[in-house]
């Protein structure tokens, strides 16, 4: 059995405050309300974002890579499952990291439930 990749550079992996706060967790937004509700119906709120931002990024670091896709910029890398959230049950979500070309720092693209 071949074991899958994971996220390179994991440890620098991060997510901007405003894709938390404005998107993932916010019920006004036109694309991401959907997001938000599930999000919040597992605990997370916009005044710890830390917290989802810290549970996001542990997805992305301990769960493998299921799909690469080289784009123009760099690479996308999509992962898929386990979340830690704070009502625990943890619950299998997609993410979307892009890694730029000459970058050491994964960056979050999007999160949504599987």
């Amino acid at each position: 059995m071949t074991e899958r990749p994971r996220l390179p550079k994991s440890g620098n992996a991060y997510v901007e405050e405003k894709k938390i706060t404005q998107y993932l967790l916010y019920a006004q937004h036109e694309e991401g309300k959907s997001k938000a509700k599930f999000f919040v119906n597992r605990g997370f709120n916009v005044d710890y974002w830390n917290q989802f931002h810290d549970a996001l990024v542990s997805q992305g670091i301990s769960n493998d890579v299921v799909k690469t896709t080289e784009t123009p910029y760099g690479t996308l890398y999509v992962v898929e499952c386990n979340c830690p959230t704070p009502d625990r049950s943890n619950p299998c979500i997609r993410t979307v990291w892009e890694l730029r070309q000459e970058s050491e720092q994964p960056r979050l693209i999007t999160a949504h439930p599987m």
